[in-house]
């Protein structure tokens, strides 16, 4: 046991947030891409990957879908992290100074309101963290970043304005992956299964596929389509149901669901995160 858990961006993103508030135990290792939070897992340099899925505000997180089928990690748990976007920039800086905000695109979206009202220009960077810091060494009064608290301590940045997102409640949900499985009940609010499948070519294969998590009872809380290797007709699903795979309701929905399925595969069975309620 590494007893590191590696994130995506640098020093001070919110994935890195997403670690100090999920696994406050556990050293944070900061990596290039996914790509590279999941291989660190996969050979051992760490034992958790921390990976965003998707936010309330902008929607799911491109590429992550692809990922996971073919990372060979299993989700043990999940993280619902508040997002709270603030201002960065120079000591000495004022808000009637700053001309240009850079932040990651998906940030730059999520306060498309305050930036308008202010006359502040977009610039996109490649994270939020890294904006920070190319704020921090640039030293332009004029020029601002969009980070979290962690940022602008990080990077010694003074933040001009708090809380500036759209929407008051803009959340990120993040999945906790490890090279094991863990099918163990654990948590107070029950469990979360996850899977991908892709429906056979018959009429009405999809339709049918979903009867059985209707009529046994079944939430689904999340389904998704996507093109598998950039075909129109090979669609394959990602969907989230409450529930364990034993229990009976749940595997009874499975089977059926099986039935009119090409391929199947459990993700990850993982207790319910309590912000998700």
């Amino acid at each position: 046991m590494t007893n590191r858990i590696a994130f995506q961006g640098e020093p001070g993103a919110y994935s890195h947030q997403a670690c100090h508030v999920a696994r406050p135990e556990m050293e944070a290792q900061p990596c290039r891409t996914f790509e590279d939070v999941i291989e660190a897992v996969r050979t051992g340099e760490a034992d958790l990957a921390m990976l965003p899925v998707e936010n309330s505000t902008y929607g799911r997180v491109a590429d992550i879908h692809h990922l996971l089928p073919h990372s060979g990690l299993h989700i043990v748990d999940e993280a619902f992290v508040r997002v709270h976007i603030n201002l960065l920039a120079t000591h000495g800086a004022k808000l009637a100074d700053i001309a240009h905000a850079m932040s990651h695109t998906v940030l730059l979206g999520q306060c498309r309101d305050f930036l308008s009202a202010h006359g502040i220009h977009r610039v996109t960077g490649a994270d939020t963290a890294g904006s920070a810091r190319h704020v921090a060494e640039a030293g332009d009064p004029t020029l601002a970043a969009l980070a979290g608290d962690l940022a602008a301590e990080i990077y010694g940045l003074d933040i001009l304005a708090r809380h500036i997102e759209d929407h008051d409640k803009n959340t990120t949900r993040f999945l906790l992956m490890a090279r094991e499985p863990d099918r163990a009940r654990r948590g107070e609010l029950g469990m979360m299964t996850t899977f991908i499948f892709q429906v056979r070519n018959i009429p009405a294969a999809l339709y049918k596929a979903m009867g059985g998590f209707a009529t046994n009872g079944v939430n689904m809380t999340k389904l998704e389509s996507y093109m598998v290797d950039g075909s129109f007709t090979a669609t394959q699903f990602y969907a989230d149901i409450e529930g364990h795979p034993e229990d009976e309701h749940v595997a009874r929905a499975l089977e059926e669901l099986d039935y009119f399925t090409s391929r199947l595969e459990i993700l990850g069975v993982y207790p319910a995160d309590r912000k998700r309620h």
